[in-house]
Formats: C-alpha cells, structure tokens, sequence
C-alpha cells in the first residue's frame, strides 16, 4: 500500500468525522442525512424494484448500503453477532468522473459481538481507484480485503448463496449465506416512508438468510451457524432535518415469523413509527405506526451517553408482547459516525432472536 492512499483515506475519513461532528449536520439529522439533497435522484412512490440490477449501487441517489447481521452459535451454545456493512455516499451530484476525481465516499463497518466483548472495524476508500465497489451480476461487494459475494450459482431473486469475509487486528469471520426464499420488499412494495413529509428510501431484505462458518476471536477460531438478515437500502434524503436518529429491530421469531421495526426520533416527541409482517408464508405486509409500540426499559451508561439496550415491544394485530435483552449492552460502535448495534433475545408471548440498531445518542 503507498503513502498516497493511506493519506488519501485518512483525510475522507476526517471530512466524514467532522461532518459529523458540525453543528450544521447534527441540525440535519443524523450524520447529517437530513440536509437538502438538491440535484440528487429523488425516491418516488410506485418504482418497480429490479433484480440482479437492484443489487447493485444507484451513484445518481446520495446514499446507499449494503448491510448484514447475523445471529450465530457455536457447537457449546455460546451466542455470537457478526455485522457487515458497506455504505455509498455521494459528494455531489452529476456523471461519475473517474479516478480520484470520483465524487463517491465509501465506507465499511464490521463487528463481531459476544456476551463479554464488543470488537469492530472501520474502512473507507474513494470510488474510481479499484479499492471498493459494487457490481450487480455476478454480485460482489467489496472493499480491500473485505468482500461479500455470490458465484454463478447465486439466484438474483434470493440473493443466495452468498460468501461474507472480514478481517481486522481482533477479529474475523468468513461465512456462506444461503435462503430459499425470495427477497421482502419493505415498506408498501420497497417503497419504505421515513416521515409525514416526503422522506423515504428504496428498501428490500433477505431475512430468510441461514449462515454457517468460521468466527475468530483473538487468533481463537471456532465453527458457527445461525440466521442472519440483509438490509439493502438507497435514498437521497432519508431523514427529515429534525429527526435525529432511530431505532430499528430485526427480529427471527422462534414462529418462523420475521418482522422488521423502527421509530425515527423527531426534536418535538412525534417520532415515526414503521414496520413490516413477515409471515410465515413469505407475505410482506405493512404495519401502521398505531400498530407499533416501542418503549425504552433499561439503559447502559456508555460514555456520557445512556442508551436504551432493553425494550418492551409489542405489534398490534400480530399478538407480539416481548421484552428485548442484548446479547452485549456494551455493543456501541465508536465508529465515524457512532452508534449502538447487537444481537439480542427477546421472551413474552413469542421468542426469538434478533438485531437492534441506534443512532444519534
């Protein structure tokens, strides 16, 4: 690796710190999602998701992720998360110019959790020099050394099989996904509302994902598998500007129900609340934000900062009452842009496993 590139990557990585340290983009929302996306391709009701091309980046939307978390076990019944993450953020609008002139930002996030510690990593690269990128058919997502992909056998409707890897000074995995079901669209048809007031974003997931492999721990590797669920999403202004982060669940129900939820946080106490059923049919149906309650029980002090790592959650018309435990209260990623993100347990009248993630404490 030359000089150039690792100071080429630590001043994108600074820019995005201190965006996201500016009064200016906490005023936007979080990590400064809600500024005015002018110029930017906007998200419109009653566009038909496409796939393999869907799979793939939207460079004239400003930004987009890829993102994988996973509820694994080993052979003893020891629990384990893994997280894999890989967002697109367009500096400005307009034709994709080449080189280090590209205008996109990517960054990576990876995690591994367990009930007594917390590890995570963090790379960024700029488009148009080979480090990271996207490509639809056949599927791959990578940056260095960190990659999720398919090979010829991957089926565009279920985005399986796929083969995850990451590696970092304390950590690492490699694991293969598999899902014979198609993918979720979210929200009414992938058309997912982020407000009142026009903020949404393209979203579909494959929650069906079941994953076997390897996991490494301080140079102590040990065999799991589990259920893990993909999120992939792209909008050009997410949130409204006065929404300062969320709280979004994924949940595996032991039913074999799926079901995905979230509040934004809103500066005046309206949050939005949104969700979809997944049955155990495949069927996505919508949840109205009256169906939807998510109520903060318990908080971890981490930093100057107390987050909510228990919950009670309960979906109206679905006979869902449960209380959410995490895996690791400690789970917070003290990344570019922090955040709180884990595996967790949830008991009442169903059980299961999931993801919780929290952002903008």
């Amino acid at each position: 690796m030359n000089d150039s590139r690792i100071n080429r990557r630590a001043f994108t990585a600074g820019l995005l710190a201190a965006a996201a340290a500016s009064p200016r983009a906490s005023a936007q929302g979080f990590a400064g999602l809600g500024s005015d996306a002018g110029g930017f391709a906007p998200v419109v009701p009653g566009r038909r998701l496409a796939f393999p091309d869907d799979h793939g980046p939207h460079p004239d939307f400003r930004i987009e992720w890829w993102y994988l978390t996973a509820n694994l076990k080993d052979a003893a019944g020891n629990a384990y998360g893994a997280q894999w993450t890989l967002f697109r953020q367009a500096m400005t609008p307009g034709p994709q110019r080449s080189g280090w002139a590209n205008q996109q930002i990517w960054m990576a996030h990876a995690a591994v959790t367990s009930d007594h510690t917390h590890r995570f990593a963090e790379k960024f690269s700029r488009g148009g020099v080979g480090v990271a990128d996207v490509e639809a058919t056949p599927f791959k997502a990578i940056i260095d050394d960190w990659a999720m992909q398919g090979g010829p056998a991957m089926e565009a409707a279920t985005l399986s099989p796929l083969e995850v890897t990451a590696r970092a000074a304390d950590f690492s995995y490699a694991l293969r996904l598999s899902a014979n079901r198609p993918l979720v669209l979210q929200g009414d048809n992938g058309y997912s509302r982020k407000s009142e007031r026009g903020q949404a974003s393209y979203y579909y997931s494959q929650p069906y994902f079941t994953a076997s492999g390897m996991l490494s721990l301080d140079d102590r590797s040990t065999p799991v598998e589990g259920t893990a669920w993909m999120d992939r999403e792209w909008s050009s202004q997410p949130l409204a500007s006065d929404q300062t982060g969320w709280d979004w669940f994924s949940l595996h129900l032991s039913s074999g129900d799926k079901a995905m939820l979230f509040r934004l946080r809103q500066r005046d106490g309206r949050n939005y609340f949104a969700g979809n059923w997944i049955g155990t049919d495949g069927r996505s149906v919508p949840l109205s934000p009256d169906q939807i309650r998510l109520e903060p029980l318990g908080f971890t002090a981490i930093g100057t900062r107390q987050i909510p790592t228990r919950w009670r959650v309960a979906v109206a018309g679905q006979d869902v009452a449960i209380e959410t435990t995490p895996l690791n209260p400690t789970s917070w990623m003290e990344t570019s842009f922090p955040y709180w993100e884990g595996p967790i347990a949830f008991n009442g009248n169903r059980s299961g496993v999931g993801y919780l993630e929290m952002t903008g404490y």
